[in-house]
């Protein structure tokens, strides 16, 4: 079977994961999937299957005779779905040949365009698998399991020369928890790749460093009419903050390795007012000085207020995954080497982003990211191609032979 014949059947089963769940996984519908790739993973001859309590899916396929020594490796990606759209129902459409013209999104009014996504210049003459613009499809991460499940079926039948392969299906990484009751020593892998990235050619091993920000503000509310000197609203100072913040350094502003703070939600009256924020960098040096500098904002309007006014609460959600990596660059080495293979140029990217990776990688796991074949993530304009799958594939069995072949 191949992966997006796979992906096809993943992303009929709804996984969306919930924000405010309160449990692991956030929504009991992730054991859906879950369920179907622990009997799929048994059925193609994967060993040791099981899956936790937390909708964790583990399972190993035992290293070739005589290839016991090589370091065990793990591939992972994740079930849920993003609660950014609708996962629910999803319908894919297949466009053969495409042409690169615009697609109609079913009856949805929505089309996929050229114009809005350059990438699909790149994709003519492909098979394209869309959405019908009333759903996201899922490609993240179901494209991810699809590759490789389709890998794991591949070594086993065409019996591949390999150490020990580990295989991890997580809930809830698109609300940030996927790797909360992640088992590192049970997953039995030294080193290992998430499979959720975008362009098949695509290696990723740094991401953002990454913190949340609370500002709340508490005013003094008096009559408009005899407030002179004495008001404080709430809601202006929270503006004044915002202000205060570098104006270019928004998400809208930035690309590439360049940091923003990004104001995600504002509420509040003349009494009290809160703003939240979320802080990245890829410089650790450059993400300590954010952090200060709102810190820093901070304290001058509670100067110009009176202490007490704003009160700033900080919190560290995770850090990039480069200065782990960097211990163990030959896992880049490998990759690059298996993407060229299979007859593709490789691009190393800068996740503007997190991953599972990187808290798995200050877990112990060192763990860089592979693109999927994927693109427009998150929304009813994303869409994949049925070679692109067929590519990555080919990248993980290409890493698993270089692990072989080299016995790190």
């Amino acid at each position: 079977m191949r992966a997006y014949e796979r992906l096809l059947n993943y992303v009929k089963i709804y996984t969306t994961s919930e924000e405010e769940g309160g449990a692991t996984p956030s929504a009991a519908r992730e054991f859906d999937l879950g369920n179907v790739l622990t009997e799929e993973l048994k059925e193609i001859g994967v060993e040791n299957v099981r899956i936790t309590k937390n909708c964790y899916v583990y399972g190993e396929i035992p290293a070739t005779p005589g290839m016991e020594h090589i370091p065990a490796l793990g591939f992972i990606a994740h079930m849920d779905t993003a609660p950014d759209f609708s996962g629910e129902g999803v319908k894919p459409q297949i466009v053969g040949d495409y042409d690169g013209s615009d697609i109609r999104l079913g009856d949805s009014g929505r089309v996929l365009s050229p114009k809005a996504f350059p990438d699909l210049e790149k994709l003519k003459g492909r098979t394209l698998i869309t959405t019908d613009g009333t759903t996201l499809l899922g490609a993240d991460d179901k494209a991810g399991i699809a590759e490789i499940m389709t890998m794991a079926e591949q070594i086993i039948k065409e019996d591949i020369a390999h150490g020990k392969i580990c295989i991890a299906f997580t809930p809830d990484e698109e609300i940030g928890e996927g790797a909360d009751h992640f088992d590192v020593e049970g997953f039995g892998a030294k080193y290992a790749y998430t499979v959720d990235g975008g362009a098949e050619n695509e290696i990723e091993f740094e991401n953002f460093n990454a913190a949340g920000a609370t500002v709340k503000v508490t005013g003094l509310s008096v009559h408009p009419g005899d407030s002179k000197d004495t008001m404080i609203n709430a809601a202006l100072v929270a503006m004044e903050f915002n202000q205060m913040l570098p104006a270019g350094e928004t998400p809208r502003g930035t690309k590439g390795y360049e940091g923003f703070f990004h104001l995600t939600d504002m509420s509040g009256d003349v009494s009290n007012a809160t703003l939240s924020y979320i802080i990245r960098d890829h410089d650790a040096a450059h993400f300590e000085i954010r952090k200060e500098q709102m810190q820093h904002i901070a304290d001058l309007l509670n100067e110009k207020y009176g202490a007490g006014t704003v009160v700033l609460t900080v919190k560290e959600q995770y850090r990039n995954m480069r200065e782990k990596i960097e211990e163990c660059m030959f896992l880049i080495d490998y990759a690059k080497e298996a993407v060229q293979t299979s007859g593709l140029q490789p691009e190393i990217i800068a996740i503007r982003g997190g991953t599972d990776g990187a808290r798995l990688s200050f877990m112990g796991l060192p763990c860089p990211n592979l693109g999927t074949g994927g693109y427009a993530f998150h929304g009813p304009f994303e869409h994949i191609t049925t070679e692109g799958m067929d590519a990555v594939v080919e990248n993980l069995k290409g890493i698993v032979k270089a692990f072989g072949e080299k016995a790190v």
